[in-house]
């Protein structure tokens, strides 16, 4: 392949991204980094073991070094340019030990490279896998789970030498390759497609990093969670891992079999003649076409034959042991070498005598040490070089774990060894091939100790020849697996496409774990022992430790926390781990270099990189491994020991023990980065161009410093501070708590810095590609403010109460001895001393702010002041210097007001020293005094942050800022330097000595105020107050208010607004005030201690009383809705009695007057049956009456003192009637005349109860057949004699409605005002209505704006009046809305129920029309323009000559405007049913006639139907049409003759006007005119002769219920304009048919 690089070079080398390479061991003179001259920035770098790639900007990939797949050799200084990534994007790089990984923008994988092992994740082809893949090509990772299955988004990628990891935006992990490492439940390698780590899921996977065979993951931990809820199993399983705190001391106690790990397996090497694609000799260059040179193609069968017959003859053993044999071990615990019990010869044996398995186990091993000799030398660190992924054995006699893993027919992995004294090779078992049968193994092994543990806690050199001499650890590589170390994680150099993982509000995770899977032969997983993890296992060590990166070499780990330490575990053969200290198995912390902070961290074959903070701005490198390479005599030396029996390799002869600083960082600029692979080392970095670097790079810095001392602070001084026995006693109580509360402040704080020292860190991998103003000091400025704050809120209460003194004290104590403590705690401006500051230690953090500001105006200053860059960053430096300043004279405050009770301490001023109190002047001097003070008085007043004091004596008086209004007085005839204090209960005058004095005072009481406040006071500016403001505040003086508590608005000292005032009783009011009383609408609660509940009130109040319209809730369970005025019912209300008022249960509603009712009312006795409709009095029942009780009696008379008294007519069901004299409820006593029911009346005087029995002394008279009705007689038993007049009913209704127009009576009012007081009313429902409809509200709207109401009423208008009032008439809110809704309310009350009398028909007539005489009134103010009732409206002036009324121009429709047409499509649609029920119950006695000659009528077909009624024969239709088919009427036909006037007049039962009923009779006359035209002569006009039969005929047809209640309701309603017109006419024709109907013979 060619070298073509397409890419066009900048005519100047680039600022970023600066490349530099060099080799990490080698001579001296070779060490020096080498920058690779590329023309365009590199945005990444990720080396392998014998090749790199560069990503470079623009999503350009390029390659460099030993190419094997393409048999090519690149130098780093021409690379070449993968053309087939073009286009695509890339974002991410990944270089594993032989193969390529590159990611898109979109999360699409790319692989390339050697794939013998599936690394690159490319399917067989024609049964044959692809040994290598030349180009790039895609990888899908789908999720098959899903349904459908979705393609996973990939946003982080990692190679390791025979595998592969991808991390999906989910944060799931998927992998493929072969191994253990891939930590996937299965035993069937090369795993060739993507395949999810189901024991990660679930969990939050943040980032991912491979070594040559073992992986590592971060993992965001899981809320803590109560340890009884946790799973037993997975409890002991955690219980059993070794866990070890990285700052322990290096010696540890042994430890036992509960720290055993079940998921450790060893692994050792299959030495077998199978030949996979992925099974090969030593690594060779490749030709293009996959194969290796100078291999034969008949190789592969061969080998496969014997891997065939190798298999199947394992396969067939079955071992049955009689029992079990115990594992021999030696003294030291360590196991011998032996052959495993299973593989001995028994009786139960499938072989005779293990002879056979000798042999075979001879042959695999023999034909292993055959290909010894190509063994590569030089490779110091190649242990697990030679480890078989795929060969995993187990010594450990537990099968639980094992069998969860592998859920198919898993059999136990043995091991087993040989005492030959020949080279050692440990006898493997493959995973694919063997499946050995342990179960009486398992039950007789249970309990036993694993052989296979490493005694971790090993001292000195013993536990280092141990590790050497462990059991499965081969001595020297498999020629199938020697080859140079794989590369490191390609975790360095993430891009946005895996931006670090953050937290839900945008902050990086620290919370985070360690996991980790694969082999561990040289202790790189950090469990504690070697031993191979096929599923991930977190490192407990390790977590709580803010790990925020990874990195993996080929056989060892690094892990890097936001403290900027460096943990390392694994192979330590060349140092690479950075420290001596034992054992290596498990994380230790690296030793670094005083004031280093290392935030980058990259792992090679034998060595790592690390990136730290130096002394300044500039980062330095720090390596660790080895120096130099090998000479011939000891490449010699080593090739022989790899031919002893020696277990591990041989150490390097020259390595470091600890970091060492590479001098040569200091010139490559600013590195950004840093990358090992193989023995290389890379890093990137950037050219300070206008400081940008530099400041964001001193940001960082300084961050990651300012963390590491609060860490330091909060460890060694705030912990054992707080932990201290003895501490509450030595700070007192209000200082402990205090304490605790500056501790967490502080805690959170040092969480925040921990977050954005991390981000920081993570900015600057990819300071070329992200946006400056992404930094979380502009997007979290309001969390650094919030904390920030809070900070020093804590620390200036603990200041304040005295605590530093006693936490001085206290910090003595415990760090009396420890100097060395004390130096860690020094701040960088301070020298070691005898003392620890606390004070000057805990305020130091508040410098930082000053810190932030200074850098973004730095960052500032590199852009143009118009781009947004600049916008945001100055906008942040003006906010943190603002919080700066702001806090600085906070801490300022603190310390003069500590100075000030210091000064003024004593039992007097204690209870004035609060946590939250500052000082902010003082009159000690006699600066300020009281008006009118004595001569020898003495007045202190001191003016704190949040009260002002006013101190005589032993006297103290506080008035809260929140309550205090400050005025000038500007009056100077005085000549006094006076100021006015306003406060709710008091007021009064301070006058200054001097002018100054006066102006200083006022600024500082204005100040304060302000302040206190929130700064939001309305109308605040220097030198005035704000005069309206919310606040609480609680009454002290004499009054209504005493005692009470008060949140909400006041004015000027006064309490003025919305607001809550609460009672020490209980009394509780919520609502509007005005001038310190409540009114408006408002909601309160007032206890009855008698009966153990409170009444409640919403409504509205006036003056302090409850004052307008609201419902009442008693105690006693009775509710009044309805008026008040000054605290009493008054006006129209009703009240609703329950069953817990007492034994009866009732309704009134009616007028108040004064608390009692007093005019007219109805009241609704539920428990006697009977409903009261009249007039009262003091709560009696006085004056003219209607009773009607449930058994149908009806009375109307006088009542007097509540009861029955004077004249009165009483009619019972049957029509028995009675007119006289009544004494009592029901009882007659006087002249009366008594009518019986078929005529016959007692005249005379009647004594007695109506329902008992009756005396009577008088003259009975039966009128004859013949003789003439007597009308006097008749006038006695006249309805309405007694009855309370329509019109004087329920005036207090009315009256109401006129009061929320605004007028004081009927018609009094300004019609500007009413407008005005219906557009508030309107408005207001919408602004504190928040529980209204989409149509409530929209109807709201529209009639929040006023009408033209002031001009002239014409047809062209009209309609918008109807419209309006239709729309008032909607909501309960509009006063005519309101009214109508009331209105309804009493007629329904009125005459539904006991009420539903027929003999109340003709009240219930007059009481609708009285309804619209008077709300017609109220329309008629609201529009002066309309006419009187009946009037007559105009035409508009200039109207075109064809109105819109009549299309003819001879002549003109006029409209008539009455009462009815306007208002009754209003009122009666909602009072139909009870009056409609009414006119039922009177038409009653004639419907039952009417109905029966209904049904007998309409048994007869049409025609016969016809003839009877006498309708002419050429009226008779023919033809009938059913679904649209014309077929001729028959003598049979029924119901088929005028079918649409039928169906048009049963529409009749559907409507409620008399309008809509006399439109649906006038448009059944008209579909009865278009039937018959076709049969008669053009110009026909009807006469009653013809029409009279035809309309009997449909009436009988449609068969209308109740139709004689329709006729009389459309009669008593009808509008009097249209009774003689051609509707009248039609109405009287319908009404002669229901006559006829009725009085038709029945025989």
């Amino acid at each position: 392949m060619e070298n073509t690089d397409e890419s066009p070079e900048a005519p100047t080398p680039p600022e970023r991204g600066l490349l530099h390479i060099w080799r990490s061991v080698g001579p001296s003179e070779q060490l020096s980094p080498e920058r690779v001259l590329f023309p365009r920035p590199v945005l990444q770098v990720s080396l392998g073991e014998h090749h790199g790639l560069l990503l470079s900007q623009g999503g350009e990939v390029y390659s460099f070094g030993e190419l094997l797949w393409r048999d090519l050799s690149i130098p780093m200084s021409a690379p070449v340019l993968e053309v087939s990534l073009l286009g695509k994007k890339i974002v991410h790089v990944a270089a594993g030990g032989f193969h390529c990984g590159a990611l898109s923008e979109q999360g699409n994988v790319f692989m390339w490279g050697e794939n013998t092992a599936g690394q690159c994740g490319l399917s067989e082809r024609d049964t044959v896998a692809q040994v290598t893949v030349s180009e790039p090509c895609a990888v899908s990772v789908v999720d098959t789970e899903v349904v459908p299955p979705a393609v996973v988004r990939v946003v982080d990628l990692a190679c390791g030498r025979e595998h592969s990891l991808a991390l999906s935006s989910q944060n799931e992990l998927w992998a493929w390759g072969s191994g253990c490492q891939l930590g996937l439940v299965t035993n069937i390698f090369p795993v060739w497609s993507p395949q999810k780590v189901e024991h990660l899921a679930g969990r939050h996977v943040i980032q991912v990093a491979c070594g040559a065979y073992h992986s590592l993951a971060l993992v965001r931990s899981l809320p803590a969670q109560n340890s009884n809820t946790q799973n037993i199993p997975e409890k002991r399983e955690r219980a059993q891992l070794p866990h070890y705190s990285v700052t322990e001391k290096e010696e540890l106690d042994t430890v036992d079999d509960a720290q055993y790990c079940p998921l450790g397996v060893e692994l050792t090497e299959v030495l077998t003649s199978e030949t996979s694609p992925r099974r090969r000799g030593p690594r060779r260059r490749l030709q293009p076409g996959g194969r290796s040179a100078g291999s034969s193609p008949g190789s592969f069968s061969e080998d496969s034959n014997s891997g065939s017959k190798q298999k199947t003859l394992l396969n067939r053993a079955k071992c049955k042991p009689e029992g079990h044999a115990d594992h021999l071990t030696q003294t030291d615990g360590m196991p011998k070498s032996q052959p495993m019990p299973c593989w001995r010869a028994n009786k139960n044996s499938a072989f005779p005598d293990d002879l056979v398995l000798q042999n075979l186990l001879q042959k695999f091993s023999g034909h292993s040490l055959e290909m010894q000799h190509t063994s590569v030398p030089g490779d110091t660190d190649s242990l697990s070089s030679h480890t078989s992924d795929d060969s995993c054995v187990s010594s450990s006699p537990s099968m639980d774990i094992f069998t969860s893993s592998y859920k198919d027919d898993s059999s136990v992995k043995s091991q087993s060894t040989s005492n030959n004294s020949g080279p050692y090779s440990s006898s493997p078992v493959c995973l694919d091939d063997v499946h050995l049968c342990l179960k009486a193994e398992k039950t007789a092994l249970q309990g036993q100790k694993s052989s296979s543990l490493t005694n971790i806690c090993q001292k000195g050199k013993k536990a280092g020849n141990r590790r050497r001499s462990l059991p499965g650890t081969p001595t020297h590589g498999s020629p199938l697996r020697r080859r140079p170390c794989t590369s490191r994680s390609s975790s360095a150099g993430r891009t946005q496409a895996a931006a670090p993982e953050e937290a839900g509000d945008g902050l990086p995770s620290l919370e985070t774990e360690v996991w980790t899977w694969g082999r561990g032969s040289e202790g790189q997983l950090g469990h504690g022992d070697q031993l191979a993890r096929l599923q991930p296992l977190c490192i407990k060590s390790l977590t709580g430790e803010e790990v925020i990166k990874v990195a993996a070499g080929s056989h060892h780990s690094l892990a890097l926390s936001a403290q900027c330490k460096v943990y390392s575990w694994g192979s330590n053969m060349c140092g690479q781990l950075g420290h001596v200290n034992s054992p290596v198995t498990v994380p230790q912390q690296m030793k670094q270099s005083e004031g280093l902070r290392v935030w980058d961290i990259s792992a090679g074959q034998s060595h790592s990189l690390l990136l730290a903070d130096g002394d300044c701005v500039q980062p330095v490198l720090l390596y660790c491994g080895q120096h130099q390479e090998l000479t011939s005599a000891q490449r010699k030396r080593s090739q022989q020991s790899q031919k002893s029996c020696q277990r591990s390799p041989k150490r390097a002869e020259s390595y470091t023990v600890k970091p060492i600083l590479l001098p040569s960082c200091i010139e490559m600029g600013y590195i950004s980065s840093v990358c090992c692979g193989g023995q290389s080392c890379a890093v990137l970095a950037d050219q300070n161009v206008m400081g940008f670097v530099s400041a964001i790079h001193e940001l960082a810095s300084r961050e990651r410093h300012f963390y590491c001392l609060l860490s330091n602070t909060r460890k060694l001084l705030l912990t054992p501070l707080s932990n201290k026995e003895g501490a509450y006693s030595s700070l007192g109580e209000p200082c402990t708590h205090l304490f605790f509360s500056l501790c967490e402040s502080f805690i959170r704080l040092s969480v925040l810095i921990s977050q954005h020292s991390t981000s920081l860190s993570y900015f600057l991998h990819d300071v070329q590609t992200c946006d400056v103003t992404s930094l979380l000091l502009l997007t979290h400025t309001d969390d650094f403010t919030d904390i920030y704050k809070a900070y020093c809120f804590a620390l200036g209460n603990f200041q304040v109460m005295g605590g530093f003194q006693s936490l001085q004290k206290l910090s003595l104590e415990v760090f009396s001895s420890q100097q060395t403590v004390l130096a860690q705690l020094c701040l960088p401006d301070q020298s070691v001393s005898g003392d620890v500051d606390v004070v000057s230690l805990l305020y130091w953090p508040l410098q930082q702010l000053h810190q932030y500001s200074r850098i973004l105006l730095k960052l500032a200053a590199c852009y143009d002041v118009l781009t947004e860059e600049y916008q945001t960053l100055h906008q942040g430096f003006s906010q943190y210097e603002s919080i700066s300043s702001s806090l600085l004279r906070k801490k300022k405050e603190a310390e003069t007001t500590f100075l000030f009770w210091k000064k003024h301490s004593g039992k007097y001023t204690e209870f004035l020293r609060l946590p939250q109190r500052r000082v902010v002047c003082e009159s000690s001097n006699r600066s300020l005094t009281l008006q009118n003070a004595g001569r020898f008085s003495n007045h202190w007043f001191i003016l704190f942050n949040d009260a002002l004091v006013h101190t005589q004596f032993s006297t103290h008086h506080v008035y809260p800022l929140t309550c205090l209004w400050v005025k000038p007085v500007t009056d100077d005839s005085s000549g006094l330097h006076a100021i006015k204090i306003i406060c709710p209960e008091e007021s009064f005058t301070l006058v200054a000595s001097t002018p100054q004095e006066k102006n200083k005072w006022l600024r500082s009481l204005n100040q304060a105020v302000d302040q206190v406040l929130g700064g939001g006071a309305q109308g605040s500016s220097p030198g005035v107050m704000g005069m309206s403001r919310t606040a609480s505040y609680t009454f002290t003086g004499e009054g209504r208010f005493k005692d009470a508590h008060y949140t909400g608005v006041w004015l000027s000292g006064r309490i003025h607004g919305r607001g809550t005032m609460k009672w020490p009783d209980g009394r509780t009011y919520t609502g509007n005030f005005k001038n310190g009383l409540e009114n408006g609408y408002g909601e309160s609660l007032m206890p009855n201690k008698a009966l153990n509940k409170p009444d409640s009130y919403q409504g509205h109040w006036r003056e302090g009383k409850i004052n307008g319209f609201g419902k009442y809730k008693y105690a006693s369970g009775e509710v009044y809705e309805g008026c008040f005025f000054d605290g009493q019912r008054h006006g129209y209300g009703m009240l609703s009695s329950g069953k817990q008022a007492g034994t009866s249960s009732s309704v009134f509603i009616g007028q108040w007057v004064q608390d009692k009712k007093t005019g007219y009312g109805v009241y609704d006795d539920i428990t006697r049956g009977e409903k009261y409709m009249g007039l009262w009095l003091d709560d009696q029942r006085h004056g003219s009456a209607v009773v009607a009780t449930q058994y149908g009696i009806y009375y109307e008379g006088t009542f007097k003192e509540n009861k029955m008294s004077g004249p009165g007519l009483l009619m019972s069901d049957d029509d028995t009637a009675f007119n006289g004299e009544f004494c009592d409820d029901w009882t007659i006593n006087g002249k009366g005349v008594l009518s019986l029911v078929n005529g016959d009346c007692l005249d005379g005087m009647f004594s007695g109860e109506w329902n008992t029995g009756l005396k009577v002394v008088g003259t009975y008279t039966k009128p004859a057949t013949d003789e003439p009705e007597n009308k006097a007689r008749r006038g006695l038993f006249r309805l309405g004699q007694y009855v309370v007049a329509a019109g004087r009913r329920w005036g207090c209704v009315f009256t109401e409605c006129w009061r929320r127009l605004g007028c004081d009576a009927a018609g009094r009012g300004d019609r500007t005002s009413a407008w005005e007081n219906i557009a508030v009313t309107i408005t207001t429902a919408r602004r504190h209505r928040i529980n209204l409809s989409r149509s409530q509200s929209k109807v709201l709207e529209c009639l929040e704006f006023i009408p033209h109401h002031e001009d002239a009423v014409t047809t062209a208008n009209y309609d918008n009046i109807r419209r309006y009032l239709n729309k008032a008439c909607e909501t309960p809110v509009h006063p005519l809305g309101w009214l109508v809704e009331t209105l309804v309310t009493v007629y329904r009350m009125t005459y539904v129920g006991v009420g539903s009398n027929r003999r109340l028909l003709r009240q219930a007539v007059q009481e609708v029309q009285a309804y619209l005489i008077q709300y017609y009134s109220i329309v008629r103010f609201l529009f002066p323009g309309l006419p009187d009732d009946g009037g007559v409206l105009p035409d508009p002036p200039n109207s075109p000559s064809k109105s819109r009324h009549n299309s003819n121009t001879e002549g003109q429709c006029v409209v008539v405007v009455s009462c009815s047409s306007l208002l009754l499509p209003l009122l009666l649609p909602r009072l139909y049913p009870p009056l409609f029920t009414l006119y039922c119950l009177q038409e009653e006695q004639k419907e039952t006639q009417y109905w029966e000659r209904i049904l007998r009528l309409n048994q007869q077909p049409d025609q016969s139907l016809l003839n009877f009624l006498g309708v002419q024969k050429k009226f008779w239709p023919e033809w009938m049409s059913v679904l649209g088919e014309k077929k001729q009427i028959v003598s049979s036909s029924k119901d088929a003759c005028f079918v649409s006037a039928v169906e048009t007049l049963q529409q009749i039962s559907t409507t409620f006007t008399p309008s809509d009923k006399l439109m649906v009779i006038q448009k059944t006359f008209e579909e009865l005119t278009q039937e018959v035209k076709p049969m008669v002569d053009v110009g026909f006009l009807w006469c009653m002769d013809d029409l009279l039969p035809l309309s009997l005929y449909v009436v009988l047809r449609a068969r209308i219920r109740n139709l004689g209640a329709e006729i009389s309701l459309i009669e008593d309603l009808m509008d009097p304009n249209i009774q003689h017109g051609e509707m009248g006419h039609m109405f009287t024709t319908l009404k002669a048919c229901y006559i006829q109907i009725q009085h038709e013979s029945t025989t």
